[in-house]
């Protein structure tokens, strides 16, 4: 096992219903040192240990909220004992294509089943040996790259047999996530949806139920730190927020290192009157995206490392926050970073991480997209680099995870 729980990097990408809604995430564990490539069996028990230390004792159940967490299994670990004590309604074991399908790994599927654990394939590609697990598993996964264009529409309508969800993995692009659609799968996962280029060229509006927030704030005269808070929970508004603040005198004057010293500079009343416009303008509803819950928790990641770098930089952390989630509205907005940073006056190293990825601001920005990615071996030397460890990166995940899905509860409810 690792020498502490805290010596494990986690990666998380969201999985997608046919609204473009989240519906659970697929969780990977790699403990440190751990070689980043498939074959793992010597780890099992290490690997195990990490799996089930990090559901009870760090809280990854709390940060999937109601929605599930896939998690790979191979058939050692699909044995063994250790599996039974992850949470049944928390968790989709999901099957490694690796597994040799036989009489006792069917009998381990229909007992966990019995158990009221849900089971997926991954990777099918046409193997006939899987198909006794068909009438078990409740999602079968599709590998697009590896199945090609003529085994997709074969394989996808002789799946159509069973009652099973399909899900469409590795979409890359606007073309593959129409074309699935149009084939009827159930579930999606892919760069298209979980990486900035998922939403080019669209605006994401801000909720009329945050707007009301804000403006029941500001009528209440609430601190501004309470008003501060509130802007963090939408990336897009906190932009629009900077970029009014450079319409007024004062602001291409001022170089603006904070969402608190936006919000002083403008006032509360100049704050109250935009707050009531935009509702009356908002044509947007209250419907969540990826994208924002991304930029979001990158905003929040980069902020709670950004605390243990601080040093005698005391709002290092509120800089960190604010290249975090600007660090996506080339994306949300459609336009190129570059032209994004011209419209608001920043502070130099908030637009050199953003720019050039310098400065601790952008080893920090560089650090949470390589774990975006999953490229722990990138991220460990990141870590190296910065003096931070892998108690401070797995503290901060759990919370930034915990806190964007605590947004994603409260703009359901």
């Amino acid at each position: 096992m690792p020498d502490s729980l805290h010596d494990i990097f986690i990666g998380r990408q969201p999985i997608l219903d046919r609204d473009q809604q989240i519906v659970a995430y697929e969780l990977l564990f790699r403990s440190s040192g751990q070689s980043t490539s498939a074959n793992i069996t010597n780890d099992l028990l290490a690997t195990a240990h990490v799996i089930t230390h990090a559901f009870s004792e760090l809280g990854i159940a709390s940060v999937l909220g109601d929605k599930k967490g896939y998690i790979n299994v191979n058939a050692d670990l699909l044995l063994s004992d250790m599996i039974e004590l992850l949470p049944q309604d928390k968790v989709v074991i999901e099957l490694l294509e690796t597994i040799q399908v036989d009489e006792q790994i069917i009998s381990r599927c229909q007992e966990l089943k019995a158990m009221g654990f849900s089971l997926a394939l991954d990777d099918f590609g046409g193997d006939s040996q899987f198909k006794p697990l068909f009438d078990i598993v409740e999602v079968i996964k599709i590998d697009l790259p590896q199945m090609g264009q003529e085994g997709l529409e074969i394989n996808v309508k002789y799946l159509k047999n069973w009652p099973v969800k399909l899900l469409a993995e590795k979409v890359e692009d606007i073309d593959q996530a129409i074309q699935c659609k149009g084939l009827g799968f159930d579930l999606f996962q892919g760069y298209y949806y979980a990486r900035p280029v998922i939403l080019s060229g669209k605006r994401a509006d801000s909720s009329k139920l945050m707007l009301l927030k804000l403006l029941e704030l500001i009528l209440g005269d609430a601190e501004t730190h309470e008003i501060e808070q509130a802007f963090k929970h939408d990336p897009s508004l906190s932009y629009n927020l900077l970029r009014l603040v450079n319409s007024v005198a004062v602001g291409s004057h001022y170089k603006i290192s904070s969402l608190k010293q936006a919000i002083v500079v403008l006032g509360r009343q100049q704050l109250q009157r935009w707050l009531q416009l935009l509702l009356f303008v908002n044509q947007g509803g209250d419907m969540h995206s990826p994208l924002l819950e991304l930029a979001a928790t990158r905003g929040k990641l980069m902020e709670l490392l950004a605390v243990t770098q601080s040093e005698r930089d005391k709002d290092l952390h509120d800089r960190a926050f604010m290249t975090g989630i600007m660090s996506l509205l080339d994306t949300l907005l459609g336009m190129p970073i570059e032209e994004v940073v011209k419209q608001v006056n920043l502070a130099s190293d908030v637009e050199n991480a953003l720019l050039k990825h310098e400065g601790k601001l952008g080893k920090l920005l560089l650090l949470v997209e390589k774990m975006e990615q999953n490229d722990f071996d990138a991220a460990e030397g990141l870590l190296a680099d910065m003096q931070l460890n892998l108690g401070n990166l797995m503290q901060a995940q759990i919370e930034a995870m915990s806190w964007a899905n605590q947004l994603n509860k409260t703009a359901e409810d």
